[in-house]
């Protein structure tokens, strides 16, 4: 309970316009300060979406925003026996991270949180069968069947983890066979697996971060995120959808591909006969 009452969702007091309808998540588990291992690669302010030999917006809504920190995640499937030191935010994900200290190599580096994994809690990564602990990192054969799994790699061969990374996601192992397996993916959909996998048990980090409403659109320019218009309020020179009338063509991007599927209604054949 103790830990509950920290990672909770507050609602600000409505004393600007602001903050009037904004939910922020507690982050009085998290440490403030890193004076142990502080990030070490430098991300200046992007181009804004355009490119950097024409100047031409390539990507839309972004531009603006602060500078960042990027912090060096460690995703490999290297063996290590870890010491939770304490967990962070990272601005670069919605997730957050935990400053792991390895025992074996007297190391400090950086992985993904684990939900209910807190400072002082150990975490291993082998391939042979360790306790099923959370934060624990082993191959899918280890795993029972019907268990909560994060940050799959896709491969026996592959070195990195592709699968359920992103904050409050994670995966389940549904079937084990001889030399494959299946899991649900957060979307829902069902992939095969070698055994040889890796996964890590429990559900990734800042599970409530959907729930946060920042309240005000400066935040998100501080993001980077610059505003969306609606193609009905452009110009017929911007977009399909603009000019003075509302209808006459199916919703489409605004470079006229169909944003609804492909039209399957065929048109009355008119009988002047």
């Amino acid at each position: 309970m103790y830990i509950l009452k920290f990672m909770k969702l507050k609602q600000l007091k409505p004393v600007t316009n602001g903050t009037r309808h904004q939910f922020i998540l507690e982050k009085g588990l998290l440490s403030k300060t890193n004076k142990l291992h502080k990030p070490s690669i430098s991300i200046k302010k992007s181009l804004g979406g355009r490119s950097s030999i024409t100047g031409r917006i390539t990507v839309r809504h972004q531009g603006g925003g602060c500078k960042q920190l990027y912090r060096q995640i460690n995703f490999s499937n290297k063996e290590f026996n870890g010491l939770v030191l304490f967990n962070m935010y990272d601005p670069i994900r919605s997730s957050f991270v935990s400053l792991v200290f390895d025992l074996n190599n007297s190391t400090f580096f950086r992985t993904l949180s684990t939900g209910s994994v807190y400072s002082g809690s150990l975490i291993t990564c082998s391939r042979e069968k360790t306790e099923l602990r959370l934060g624990n990192r082993t191959s899918l054969e280890n795993i029972p069947t019907g268990s909560i799994i994060h940050s799959v790699s896709v491969n026996r061969n592959s070195n990195k983890t592709f699968l359920a990374r992103s904050a409050g996601t994670y995966c389940q192992l549904v079937q084990k066979g001889v030399s494959s397996c299946k899991i649900r993916l957060p979307s829902g959909m069902i992939f095969t697996l070698s055994n040889e996998s890796f996964a890590t048990l429990g559900i990734v980090s800042n599970s409530q971060q959907n729930l946060v409403y920042i309240g005000k659109a400066g935040k998100n320019r501080l993001r980077g995120i610059r505003p969306g218009v609606r193609g009905i309020a452009m110009n017929p020179v911007d977009h399909p959808h603009g000019g003075r009338t509302n209808g006459g063509r199916p919703s489409v991007t605004p470079w006229g591909i169909p944003t609804k599927g492909k039209p399957t209604v065929l048109k009355k054949k008119k009988n002047y006969e």
